[in-house]
């Protein structure tokens, strides 16, 4: 075993993005609690931020030292492997042709690519209309906004949190929520009302509206339905555009070639259900799209670096030619989970997901509360539609049972469990109380999700013994849950 060289690998995690990837506990593991070296634990945390398994870890050992990678990487090296990346993100998910690839350091950075798309479309600027701003990640309703989220930049670049980006033109923002106070999620035909509205106010004033899509978003939702978007491509044509936010990466390869085909860019990012290391993200642009995009924008030369866009992107030449080290072996480990993934027979995948979503309702009855809903009440057939997006993570409400637990709790309970070595995704706001008690309290909430690397292994299992294992894991989490549950009261 070459320990420099595994020294090497955690340490190249950690660099070359913004500050949310540095190490921030004692542990080694960043704001998030994910380590960029494999644990052993009991993980269900593929909704908010992963461990790296020990199986990409292994491929990253071997590709840094074949590669000869280090933090001073060039331009000229950088360029190369994201070439390579972008035709094995095309392999993996059978993309059509005339599609450009744009790379960004987080998916929270994938904003300012889907903004710059966009960009000159019209003389009032942008309309962005963000769906479910509570079930998309925090930091996205300022970069959604044209505006710097962070203290600095992944080029190490300070900013000031909720200044614009230069070049990008003028963005406004506006939210449609995508569930009511109860936690039901809203049907279509309601969102498409929303958009709808926004739409005519944007046109009102000369600015393009830009449309959200969230598919497979913090508990699952997909909104609006697919020919929803089409009615509203038929009644306004290019006057609008779309982005897809698929950053949980929970979507098959045939809805990512279907929103393509509608002239949409879609989102996605290597750290959630994918299983890579976090952070990182990248864009699929159609032709449509790019065939028309504007000049990049001076201020994007703060935040990415020239090979993460397409070289034939007019003003991407001017952005800082160096390399990224640390994305760089960030994506293989994200691109080894997703090939690993993708070459598993259907019949397997659909098999362990069954067994997931067995093992996590028996998990949701052993601790109490409720299931949220992935998606409207009157769309229960979507489920079985979408089982990657829906039945790879469930969202429980803890708001009915055991003392009716608000959100604070939820959170301290989610972090005492990995006091436990167990980790689930963040609890996310869904619903509010609505009695006279804790009125207006948001409720509390924890995910349970699987990942690519998750059912890769457990496929290569005996079915008895997946089904074993889960059953384990599941006994471990509720284990936790119930001396989480104790030390928080």
């Amino acid at each position: 075993m070459d320990h420099d060289n595994d020294r090497m690998v955690s340490h190249l995690l950690t660099i070359g993005g913004d500050e949310r990837i540095v190490p921030a506990h004692d542990d080694g593991t960043n704001k998030y609690h994910s380590s960029p070296f494999p644990r052993h634990t009991v993980t269900f945390a593929s909704s908010t931020a992963n461990d790296i398994s020990q199986a990409a870890f292994d491929h990253l050992a071997s590709f840094v030292r074949a590669q000869g990678i280090t933090p001073q990487m060039t331009g000229a090296q950088y360029g190369r492997h994201l070439d390579a990346a972008r035709q094995r993100i095309s392999a993996a998910y059978s993309l059509p042709p005339g599609i450009d690839t744009a790379f960004s350091p987080s998916g929270t950075d994938l904003e300012y690519i889907a903004l710059q798309c966009f960009a000159g479309r019209a003389p009032g600027g942008i309309h962005n209309v963000l769906l479910g701003a509570d079930e998309v990640g925090s930091g996205c309703i300022l970069s959604a906004h044209g505006q710097y989220f962070a203290g600095q930049t992944a080029l190490g670049i300070p900013t000031i949190k909720g200044i614009p980006v230069p070049g990008l033109g003028a963005v406004s923002l506006t939210e449609i929520s995508v569930r009511n106070g109860f936690g039901d999620a809203f049907d279509s035909a309601v969102i498409m009302a929303g958009m709808r509205s926004e739409i005519e106010r944007a046109l009102a004033v000369d600015q393009f509206p830009l449309l959200h899509v969230v598919h497979g978003s913090k508990t699952g939702l997909i909104l609006p339905h697919l020919d929803d978007i089409d009615t509203l491509i038929a009644q306004y044509g290019d006057a609008i555009g779309f982005v897809v936010d698929a950053c949980q990466a929970r979507i098959t390869s045939e809805a990512i070639t279907k929103y393509l085909a509608r002239g949409a860019v879609v989102l996605l990012t290597g750290s959630k259900f994918m299983g890579g290391a976090p952070f990182s993200g990248f864009a699929l642009v159609p032709q449509k799209v790019f065939a028309r995009i504007a000049p990049v924008g001076d201020g994007m030369a703060t935040i990415f670096r020239r090979a993460e866009l397409p070289a034939h992107w007019e003003g991407a030449d001017q952005l800082p030619d160096d390399g990224n080290a640390g994305l760089t072996v960030r994506l293989e480990s994200a691109l080894f989970e997703l090939e690993r993934f993708q070459a598993l027979a259907d019949s397997d995948i659909a098999r362990i997901i069954e067994l997931f979503r067995v093992a996590s309702l028996t998990l949701l009855d052993r601790i109490g509360g409720s299931r949220v809903l992935p998606y409207p009440i009157a769309d229960r057939a979507q489920a079985a539609r979408h089982p990657i997006e829906m039945r790879t993570l469930k969202t429980i409400d803890l708001s009915s049972e055991h003392g009716a637990i608000d959100f604070d709790r939820a959170t301290a309970i989610q972090m005492a469990m990995m006091r436990d070595a167990v980790r689930l995704g963040q609890p996310v706001k869904c619903a509010r109380f609505q009695g006279p008690d804790m009125a207006g309290r948001v409720r509390g909430t924890l995910r349970v999700g699987i990942s690519m690397p998750q059912i890769v292994m457990l496929a290569a299992m005996a079915p008895d013994a997946a089904e074993r294992s889960l059953a384990q894991q599941m006994d471990a989490v509720a284990s936790s849950f119930t001396s989480a549950r104790t030390a928080t009261s």
